[in-house]
């Protein structure tokens, strides 16, 4: 019985010790949530079109807004490894002669990726955010 009486302080002690630490960690703290990005915008394609069957070609995205890292979309899908940022308002992308093999509407967009939050337990950042989207005609 006397084990049992000496461990009833060392557990009282061992669960303020615990709080306290949780506490001071910033485990208990609220993260900030991220905030909205900045939404680039679409001004002009050049060329404004091309012909099915044509050959590869570079597609200029002519706008505002256009992060470090952005993204030009065909159709949805994300031209990561094709796409060159040339500054705030000019990317480029390399469009392949089988993005272009058949007539019809391209819809062409432009996303700024999010950014990490900072700080000790990364709250903060910015969401990603997309342009309206712009058509790209192949004839």
């Amino acid at each position: 019985m006397k084990t049992a009486l000496t461990l009833q302080p060392v557990k009282a002690t061992l669960l303020v010790t615990m709080t306290a630490l949780t506490l001071a960690c910033g485990y208990s703290a609220k993260t900030t949530p991220p905030s909205a990005g900045t939404v680039p915008t679409i001004a002009a394609l050049s060329p404004a079109s091309a012909t099915a069957g044509g050959p590869a070609f570079t597609l200029t995205v002519n706008g505002t807004n256009y992060a470090g890292k952005a993204v030009v979309n065909w159709n949805g899908a994300a031209q990561t490894s094709n796409t060159t940022y040339v500054g705030a308002n000019q990317l480029t992308v390399a469009v392949p002669a089988a993005a272009i093999a058949s007539s019809g509407a391209v819809s062409i967009t432009v996303t700024n990726p999010a950014t990490p939050g900072t700080g000790m337990y990364g709250s903060g950042g910015t969401t990603a955010e997309t342009s309206t989207a712009m058509n790209f005609t192949v004839n």
